[in-house]
């Protein structure tokens, strides 16, 4: 390997870690080491301003968990898995794969250090491979070589945005990311998708936590937008909602259990989980 690149071919110039990095922080919320002291500092920062933070963190994770579940027990057996964060066990892989061994996963992260990861973590078993892709341009995820050597398009594909559109403004046509996503994929596929919101606060404390807590985002590498429960069903257009609907993360069927992941149900210690989660199928 040629001195000074990462394994994704990355120069290591473009690896900041001058700045926080939410799938660092995200990381350092789940307990892993993973991560840089100015990501810590900034992780330790948001859950002062919000406690709930690391019991959010680990009820979506574990939502993850039971939702991949839920895909490939109905029958899919590829999976786009686009912000997939700093890699933590059990990942989306090795779950599918206890039901499915052949499910074929194509990971996508825009961050560099994500990347040098995966490849080290996620793409070393077959059938799996790393992209680094932002999903604020759709296309260049969908038309990617690698994805589509990986993924049939005309077979069902689990396309999952776990705890990613909340780093995407309204300017960034979220909306018109989901449309462009979602018309590739065919019938039976699943959409995977979880957002933080304030709606489970009350109101004093959704005003001034939601943006003392966007202002630490703001120094980072991505900024905050809390959406509320209206603000995010949109972003189901084109699929059937499941049972529950999109609901907190915790309630979304908790009795079809957690596997590995089985302690990290999110709100032991009594704290609210601040996120919605929901699995659409497209008819």
């Amino acid at each position: 390997m040629e001195t000074g690149v990462t394994d994704q071919g990355f120069p290591a110039e473009r690896i900041d870690t001058s700045r926080p990095h939410p799938a660092r922080m995200y990381d350092y919320y789940l307990g892993g080491w993973d991560n840089y002291e100015v990501d810590r500092a900034a992780a330790e920062e948001v859950m002062k301003l919000a406690p709930d933070t690391r019991a959010t963190a680990r009820a979506n994770r574990a939502f993850m968990e039971r939702a991949v579940r839920t895909a490939v027990g109905a029958g899919v057996r590829q999976i786009i898995d686009i912000g997939t964060g700093i890699p933590t066990s059990p990942n989306t892989h090795e779950i599918a794969r206890e039901i499915a061994p052949g499910t074929r996963v194509a990971f996508v992260d825009n961050d560099v250090i994500v990347g040098a990861h995966a490849e080290a973590k996620l793409t070393n078993e077959g059938n799996a491979a790393f992209v680094h892709a932002d999903v604020r341009e759709p296309r260049s995820i969908l038309d990617h070589p690698t994805v589509r050597r990986l993924i049939d398009f005309d077979q069902p594909v689990a396309l999952m945005l776990v705890a990613v559109l909340h780093f995407i403004d309204d300017a960034s046509d979220p909306e018109g990311i989901l449309a462009t996503l979602g018309g590739e994929l065919p019938s039976g596929s699943h959409l995977i998708l979880s957002h933080v919101t304030a709606d489970f606060h009350g109101e004093e404390r959704r005003r001034t936590e939601g943006e003392d807590v966007r202002k630490v985002y703001d120094r980072s590498t991505a900024h905050l937008t809390l959406r509320d429960h209206a603000g995010i069903l949109p972003f189901f257009k084109g699929f059937d909602l499941l049972d529950p609907g999109l609901v907190q993360a915790t309630a979304w069927r908790p009795e079809e259990g957690t596997g590995r992941a089985g302690k990290a149900a999110g709100n032991e210690d009594g704290r609210t989980v601040a996120c919605y989660a929901g699995v659409g199928r497209k008819p």
